[in-house]
């Protein structure tokens, strides 16, 4: 697996946050038992930034916490596609890119009362969810994506229940 990581703050992002971000990479292709070596992009940007993607590419001129690109969409979850077809080396198989607004984490962490590093967490699986084929427009794919956010957190051991203050 690769992981490309992209800061585009002036803030200082540390190892542990890397880190952080790629156990959440992780955990959300494990628990869909994704086996084949995959490459993720991870942008990490400020509200400026993710406002304008927002705007240029969803149409939407607000700023957001995370938007996703996934690079398979076949409307259902890789785990039920044929990825070899998709296979462009015999390294990785890129699946997508995660842009994530570090200032928007910051704003929401505490405004829900959890840690920073819960909130990244959560942007992350959230948004692997996406580049493995979930979506949230309708209430019952809202339940399924949410429920399954739940269940890869409380893997990693960020549960709201255990990290709630």
């Amino acid at each position: 697996m690769n992981i490309l990581f992209y800061n585009e703050t002036d803030k200082q992002i540390g190892d542990n946050t890397k880190v952080l971000i790629e156990k959440a990479v992780i955990e959300s292709l494990k628990t869909h038992k994704i086996e084949i070596p995959v490459e993720v992009s991870v942008t990490i940007t400020d509200n400026n930034h993710i406002k304008e993607l927002n705007n240029e590419y969803r149409g939407r001129d607000t700023e957001t916490d995370v938007l996703s690109f996934p690079m398979i969409d076949e409307g259902k979850i890789l785990s039920d596609v044929d990825l070899s077809k998709y296979k462009i080396n015999e390294y990785e198989l890129p699946i997508g890119d995660i842009v994530i607004s570090y200032e928007k984490a910051e704003e929401q962490a505490k405004e829900y009362g959890h840690s920073l590093e819960r909130e990244l967490a959560f942007l992350t699986v959230h948004s692997m969810l996406h580049l493995i084929g979930y979506d949230h427009m309708m209430p019952e794919e809202e339940k399924e994506m949410f429920s399954m956010q739940e269940i890869i957190l409380k893997k990693m051991g960020l549960s709201r229940e255990a990290n709630h203050v």
